[in-house]
């Protein structure tokens, strides 16, 4: 699997569960720790750049779920 494929699946996911608790990305933003703005959560859900783990932490905390769950999506090669 190339690297762009996989950021484009975790960004697919992290949108659908930001949906699925009926959040803008604002929201999103507004419930992270640290700094981080609606362009930086565009690119991670669009796959255009590679979150660093604790990026991925703040978002499950965020989302209010574990980052194996926010992490558990198919990977089909």
């Amino acid at each position: 699997m190339e690297k762009l494929d996989l950021l484009r699946m975790l960004g697919k996911r992290i949108k659908k569960l930001r949906l699925e608790k009926g959040m803008a990305q604002v929201d999103l933003v507004a419930k992270m720790q640290g700094n981080i703005d609606t362009t930086n959560i565009s690119r991670i859900e669009s796959g255009r750049t590679n979150p660093t783990i604790y990026s991925l932490y703040r978002l499950s905390e965020a989302l209010e779920i574990s980052i194996s769950e926010l992490v558990n999506f198919d990977i089909k090669e």
